[in-house]
């Protein structure tokens, strides 16, 4: 009866030391599960790696072959891959959810139309099935940015994993199926593009605190200028990329105050339609960037 056990057991441990052979920091998910397998702080004892303090599941991840052989000693884990410590950024093409239209595009498509629009290829990369169809596409993430998770940023129903985020492994297996590699091992760097869009927006000089000044006034619509020509300037393939991030960094002005939405929205458009992007495309990313950027930005950073 033990047979079938220790045979899935001597699977995902081998799917634990295949990903920490290529450099991925791995931690064991519970059976059959996407849930981490680590005790929580409530729980936990103050010992051995958490003498310190306690440790989270994305500092406990490991490549130590020894430390993998002795958890999965313990019992069938699922593996999970932190994505921050492994250097990589995961983008997840997630399926409609359940209570979406049966034509509900998914992730794939939605993603695959996005290339189409940035003129770019769908990139060719180390590429795994999830259990609920959907695909991972692992990218080796780049030095000297910390990337951090994001959901619904590229696209809809496309989230990334970066720093403070995991992913399940090929060789896992949940009771919706398995995750397995579809594609050739090798793992591609960023594109360019794709990080464009998904690298944080520059922090601003600092800017006068609240009450806002003709000072911060000036300022904000010296940054708007630039933002338009930095799109007006945009070349085939980076053009949405460019318009995105204009987007996201002029957003921080309309939630400060310094800027009306509606005049930000008019120059941004106006430029994006000026390199050749439809109306419609122009007014669906500004949308979905300004609105991000206001929603994290209700604070200046200089304020207490």
């Amino acid at each position: 009866m033990t047979q079938p056990t220790d045979n899935r057991r001597e699977a995902l441990l081998a799917a634990a030391l295949t990903a920490a052979g290529r450099g991925w920091h791995v931690f064991p998910l519970r059976p059959g599960t996407k849930r981490p397998a680590l005790h929580g702080e409530a729980a936990c004892p103050r010992t051995g790696v958490c003498a310190g303090g306690h440790r989270k599941w994305e500092q406990r991840a490991t490549t130590d072959p020894e430390r993998i052989r002795a958890t999965w000693s313990q019992g069938a884990f699922n593996v999970g891959i932190a994505t921050g410590p492994s250097g990589l950024l995961v983008v997840d093409l997630d399926m409609p959810k359940g209570n979406s239209d049966g034509d509900a595009p998914d992730g794939a498509a939605t993603f695959g139309a996005l290339c189409e629009r940035t003129g770019n290829a769908v990139p060719d990369t180390y590429r795994t099935r999830t259990a609920s169809g959907g695909h991972h596409l692992y990218f080796a993430a780049p030095s000297g940015v910390r990337l951090a998770n994001t959901a619904g940023t590229v696209a809809l129903l496309v989230d990334t994993r970066a720093w403070g985020g995991y992913v399940v492994a090929a060789g896992s297996i949940t009771p919706a199926g398995p995750y397995e590699a579809v594609s050739a091992p090798v793992v591609a760097s960023l594109p360019s593009w794709l990080l464009s869009i998904l690298k944080p927006a520059p922090r601003s000089v600092q800017a006068p605190s609240v009450p806002v000044t003709a000072q911060s006034s000036r300022y904000a619509d010296t940054a708007l200028g630039n933002e338009v020509r930095n799109v007006s300037g945009a070349q085939l393939g980076q053009r949405e990329a460019r318009l995105f991030r204009a987007a996201r960094a002029m957003g921080r002005f309309i939630a400060w105050g310094d800027l009306p939405r509606h005049e930000v929205e008019q120059a941004l458009q106006e430029a994006g339609e000026g390199v050749g992007l439809p109306p419609s495309q122009c007014r669906a990313t500004l949308r979905s960037a300004l609105n991000w950027s206001i929603a994290h930005n209700q604070r200046r950073r200089d304020a207490a």
